[in-house]
């Protein structure tokens, strides 16, 4: 490459061609985010790590400043038709009910075997109190351990009712993306969901690369005690610390982060509190929301936009209204995603 220095400068470029044609390597600037069509979305969040990160910029956020946080559910891997901790909870039922017999033709034991069996349509008659006390009964009374490694086991064999594959599988492919993309960058990612906090920790570092104690969920109680052997334990115990959803999401992020995020991406109404105390602050900020508005590659639900409504991760039209008008990205995953998952 010395001899090219010497060349003059038409001559060079024909040099540096033939190189490039003959196959010596050359640099070239490499696409954070290849997965993403080059629109308004990516264009954003290229801006915004660009000028958060580089000294000098008016922009810059110090490096312990930089906390991105992201929903799980319908954020980063998919939610539809039902969250999968509802799934572990539905399917953890027979091998209750196999403990415990009598609870065989009580409801809602009886209502989930019935759905199990292929009665789809009972789900209709599960209420929030039925959920939550089915949640009580598989996720609760048993040793943190048995319990995290029930859910390792779980995720290891269940398959998404769709495309027929584990649930970390279903993860999309430009969030994890750009989770790596602001790790790169010296920003410092965080889960904060809905979902059970325990729950979500048993995977979180090895699906997304976060680990644990980067994870912010719904948190419930623990017991202290001793085992026979006189090891001392903790047992998961029906008590809720923390409902980490609409603003005890900003509540759980005090709690646990300590800081004001810089960045926060969500998808539904749960996640309208954390998106706005992230914008509210000073400086450089972004909130993002994903629009799920593609049926074939994915899903589409809304309310928002004319799309089928859905209790499963509702964006509405007010939030998406507010959105617009408080200036926060919308990332539609028919327009701003060239591939979803890594088997496409």
């Amino acid at each position: 490459m010395k001899i090219i220095r010497l060349l003059s400068t038409s001559t060079r470029s024909l040099a540096l061609t033939l190189l490039l044609v003959l196959g010596m390597p050359a640099r070239a600037q490499s696409d954070p985010l290849p997965s993403w069509n080059d629109g308004a979305a990516k264009q954003a969040i290229i801006a915004f790590v660009e000028d958060t990160t580089s000294p000098g910029s008016p922009k810059f956020v110090p490096p312990a400043e930089r906390i991105a946080t992201f929903d799980q559910d319908g954020t980063l891997w998919v939610e539809h038709p039902m969250y999968s901790q509802v799934m572990y909870i539905l399917e953890s039922v027979p091998a209750l009910v196999k403990r415990k017999p009598e609870l065989v033709k009580v409801a809602p034991y009886s209502t989930v075997l019935e759905i199990l069996k292929g009665d789809r349509a009972a789900i209709a008659r599960l209420t929030l109190p039925d959920l939550e006390k089915l949640a009580a009964a598989t996720l609760t009374g048993m040793p943190v351990d048995t319990f995290n490694a029930e859910v390792k086991k779980w995720l290891a064999e269940a398959k998404d009712p769709r495309w027929k594959k584990p649930y970390p599988e279903l993860t999309y492919l430009p969030m994890q993306e750009l989770l790596k993309y602001l790790r790169a960058s010296g920003y410092k990612t965080w889960i904060v969901t809905g979902g059970g906090q325990d729950f979500v920790r048993t995977y979180s570092e090895a699906v997304y690369g976060i680990p644990p104690e980067q994870v912010v969920g719904t948190a419930g109680g623990t017991t202290y005690g001793y085992g026979k052997n006189g090891k001392p334990f903790l047992t998961k115990a029906p008590k809720l610390l923390l409902n980490d959803n609409n603003a005890g999401k900003v509540e759980g992020i005090h709690l646990m982060i300590g800081r004001r995020p810089t960045m926060a991406v969500g998808n539904s109404t749960g996640d309208q509190q954390m998106l706005e105390y992230t914008q509210a602050g000073d400086g450089a900020r972004l909130s993002m929301l994903v629009l799920h508005d593609d049926a074939r590659r994915e899903y589409a639900y809304g309310p928002a936009q004319g799309l089928p409504a859905t209790k499963v991760g509702p964006l509405t039209p007010a939030l998406y209204e507010q959105a617009k008008k408080q200036g926060w990205t919308v990332i539609s995953i028919k327009d701003d995603w060239k591939q979803i998952f890594t088997f496409e």
